[in-house]
């Protein structure tokens, strides 16, 4: 009688349910545990090298906690205490014990669904990509959730909590995930930086005669790694003339477009369709600059501006090419192109963002000031300019 009555506990604890949560809980800690080794350990995971949508997403400054603690190291906690509260709710456990393990379980599942969503409206709205091992991540841990959830409502003598009670504590795991979207915007500092070192110096160069922002005289001279198909770096764009007026003159921004794709840049090893137009794209801009300084502004900002709606879209070859020959004429477009400064700059700035690559890392906009980069992810102008200052200690005005 009590060898079948084992037996049976034994089926209870492992039916489909049971199997199923176990695995996806694994999955869940194993995704969890990669990225919190990748992010600790440096390097990319497969198929985030620089420039890519997941490279984007694990570099910004939502990917850890104060720029100290991973997220994934968050939910790695979260994964393997659920997966140690599932060994504790079989029929063959104390009753009490049973309604701990459930209770804890019930938590975790909320903040996991709750940061599952926040993240995913990060990737959204905040960083404009999406990194395929995270939303994996997030969508395995909130069919997790369902799964956990709907289990500890489900009509049965097994059931734990009666709704009302399983349901508060489902929120009291949604408050906790609102605890970390809180935090995450008040802590999280505006950009990933890190010291270049003194044996990665820029290239000497003529400030009167590279395309800039501001006065080649101007006192201080940051130089910015940008992508006409990077939407960040759209963002930025903007901020760079109200921080250049709210330095009075004293401050400049040296443009150096930096392809995301292999064809022109090295140091992307595999190509993303979002930057599949990026080469031919700067050489565009350049050829503008080289053909008319005075001009380069009106096509730099047509670059970047919208074209229509809210949302901003890359300009193709064919338009910017279009805008170039209407702002500049064509035969002088076409001699300049051919130049060989064109060439030889686009390389210095390629070679100036392979030498701020961080173990395979590397992602622009890249502002470079002395011997110190940072990937900046401004609110708006003021935010950009202390990020200037406390990132990149340029020098109040």
């Amino acid at each position: 009688m009590g060898r079948h009555k084992n037996k049976a506990s034994l089926h209870f604890s492992w039916d489909w349910w049971s199997w199923a949560v176990t695995g996806l809980n694994i999955l869940a800690l194993v995704l969890s545990a990669t990225l919190s080794w990748h992010y600790l350990k440096g390097g990319s995971m497969v198929g985030c090298d620089g420039g890519s949508p997941c490279d984007l997403v694990l570099n910004s400054r939502w990917s850890a906690l104060a720029g100290v603690i991973p997220v994934s190291g968050l939910a790695m906690s979260a994964y393997l205490a659920l997966l140690v509260a599932g060994f504790f709710i079989g029929a063959d456990i104390e009753v009490s014990v049973r309604r701990i393990a459930w209770g804890a379980m019930l938590i975790i599942a909320g903040a996991i669904l709750g940061s599952a969503v926040w993240f995913t409206l990060i990737q959204k709205l905040f960083i404009g990509n999406f990194c395929v091992y995270c939303m994996t991540t997030h969508s395995v841990g909130m069919l997790l959730a369902a799964l956990i959830i709907w289990r500890a409502l489900k009509d049965g003598s097994e059931r734990m909590f009666r709704p009302l009670p399983a349901i508060g504590l489902v929120f009291v795991g949604l408050l906790m995930a609102g605890i970390l979207a809180f935090s995450q915007v008040s802590l999280t500092t505006s950009a990933a930086t890190s010291e270049a070192g003194s044996q990665n110096k820029l290239p000497e160069v003529d400030y009167h005669n590279v395309p800039m922002i501001g006065s080649p005289d101007a006192l201080y001279k940051v130089t910015m790694l940008f992508d006409y198909e990077c939407p960040h770096c759209q963002k930025i764009h903007f901020m760079l003339e109200a921080a250049v007026r709210r330095y009075h003159g004293k401050l400049a921004f040296v443009l150096r477009p930096t392809p995301l794709n292999s064809h022109c840049n090295p140091y992307i090893p595999r190509d993303v369709d979002a930057f599949k137009n990026s080469c031919e794209l700067a050489k565009i801009g350049l050829a503008v600059w080289h053909s008319n300084r005075e001009a380069f502004s009106s096509f730099d900002n047509w670059m970047f501006s919208f074209e229509s709606g809210d949302k901003w879209h890359p300009r193709s070859p064919e338009a910017a090419r279009a805008k170039a020959v209407e702002l500049v004429g064509r035969a002088n477009f076409n001699a300049a192109l051919s130049n060989p400064w064109l060439g030889k700059y686009l390389q210095d700035s390629v070679r100036i963002f392979g030498q701020t690559l961080q173990s395979g890392k590397g992602g622009i906009p890249k502002l470079i000031f002395n011997s110190r980069w940072v990937i900046p992810e401004p609110y708006d102008a003021d935010d950009f300019i202390s990020i200037l200052q406390k990132s990149l200690e340029v020098p109040k005005p």
